[in-house]
């Protein structure tokens, strides 16, 4: 433990105690941490204090460490409980998406089936219309014929 200008610095195996330590990650550093609780102004402080004051300093310590320890365990706990309802959420969004995609496999075969009977339709009134076109062909030829032995009988005329 050493003090510059005014600032603590805790100190470990590895140097000084940084912001990107860990106390719940690495031994060394919560004992770095633990031993700069008390900095040589509180020893000073300490040694002009009674055994029951101190046994008193000690204990709201001790008490603000066990409160600083159950505030983390609660905060960990909400983040759990988030992770999980998180979890829960992507697991029915996958559900989803798994029935969507089905979906749409089906509604694509679907659309095959209906080009297809679509395509049918379409070749089958092709057919039809040329069918048609001939029928309608022969029909204005005898048509045309018939008119014309028609003006051929009206031609003759009929004697009186």
């Amino acid at each position: 433990m050493r003090e510059k200008s005014g600032v603590l610095t805790s100190f470990h195996l590895n140097g000084p105690v940084s912001v990107t330590d860990s106390v719940i990650l690495n031994g060394e550093t919560a004992t770095a941490v633990a031993a700069g609780l008390c900095t040589p102004e509180d020893a000073k402080v300490l040694a002009g204090r009674t055994d029951p004051q101190i046994i008193n300093d000690s204990l709201a310590l001790t008490i603000q460490c066990a409160a600083t320890v159950s505030n983390m365990g609660r905060r960990l706990h909400v983040r759990n409980l988030e992770v999980k309802t998180l979890r829960s959420q992507v697991t029915i969004l996958q559900r989803l998406l798994k029935e969507s995609k089905k979906k749409v496999g089906e509604v694509k075969e679907e659309n095959k089936r209906l080009k297809a009977l679509v395509d049918s339709y379409a070749d089958d009134l092709v057919i039809r219309s040329t069918e048609q076109s001939k029928t309608t062909n022969k029909l204005q030829k005898q048509y045309e014929k018939l008119l014309a032995e028609v003006k051929e009988l009206t031609s003759r005329s009929i004697p009186k």
